[in-house]
């Protein structure tokens, strides 16, 4: 049994808090940084980063084994819509599971961003996503309802096939830094926009080690993971939307420059 569902979650960039002493902090740091630094740290107008995101849950039932509060085992996790290493871009996933549970609040600081346990219940587990100080400030919360049992309950159940229920979101970060976007570049996790005309970033860093670190495409589980080839196709959309998208900023801004002179031309005629 599978099921799974899809969007598009926006993440807006490091918000502005007035009166933060770790703002003010972030300021003299900034300021304080050589010209390259700053440079990265430059934010790229009219570019968006897409992380195509997979998560939900896999359940096996126990069988023969099965006890009146160990039915099943599961797993809970977050990975790439093609399997890939989250890491480049996800520094902590949180994983808030029910009371009942022993330390019920699962912190992971690394890929693969997964926990596994036994039980016999159904509930909602929320998922909070971290992500690195180049790519956002600001958390990201998912929701998942984990599922034990086949949608059919009146047929046999399965030791052999679990239960897969899966949810697939693109989360778009507008107007990256340079450093970030240098950063992942070259990485799999993530689809980079066409960048603009004469734009050119620094060679981007290659971390092997870090590239592979967490990468699912092994995973034991991975035989019961669901295609997303639509997924696929909605990052295709998704690029060729932001293409326009620049085309159209540019055009903006080149009427804009034309009709200046026009406009204050204009203006003083109507002011005689």
């Amino acid at each position: 049994m599978t099921s799974s569902s899809s969007s598009k979650k926006l993440v807006p960039d490091q918000p502005e808090i007035s009166g933060s002493t770790t703002k003010s902090l972030r300021t003299k740091m900034i300021k304080s940084e050589d010209s390259e630094k700053r440079i990265l740290n430059k934010k790229l107008k009219d570019v968006e980063i897409s992380l195509p995101i997979v998560y939900g849950n896999i359940s096996f039932w126990l069988g023969k084994k099965a006890s009146e509060y160990q039915s099943h085992k599961w797993t809970v996790y977050v990975r790439g819509a093609s399997n890939e290493d989250l890491g480049v871009v996800v520094k902590r996933a949180v994983f808030q599971l029910h009371s009942s549970f022993n330390n019920p609040t699962r912190v992971l600081e690394s890929p693969p961003f997964e926990v596994s346990e036994a039980g016999w219940g159904e509930f909602e587990i929320a998922i909070t996503l971290y992500f690195h100080s180049d790519v956002c400030d600001k958390p990201l919360n998912l929701y998942h309802h984990l599922k034990l049992y086949p949608e059919d309950e009146s047929g046999p159940m399965s030791t052999k096939k679990p239960v897969v229920v899966e949810s697939y979101d693109e989360v778009v970060f507008p107007e990256p830094s340079e450093g970030f976007l240098a950063r992942v570049q070259n990485h799999p996790a993530v689809t980079l926009p066409r960048l603009p005309a004469g734009f050119t970033l620094p060679p981007p860093v290659e971390d092997a080690i870090r590239k592979k670190r967490g990468d699912t495409k092994d995973h034991p589980l991975s035989q019961w993971f669901m295609n997303f080839s639509e997924a696929d196709e909605l990052l295709q959309l998704a690029a060729a939307r932001q293409q326009v998208q620049a085309h159209i900023a540019k055009l903006r801004r080149q009427i804009s420059v034309v009709d200046g002179p026009h406009q204050q031309q204009l203006k003083s005629l109507s002011d005689q």
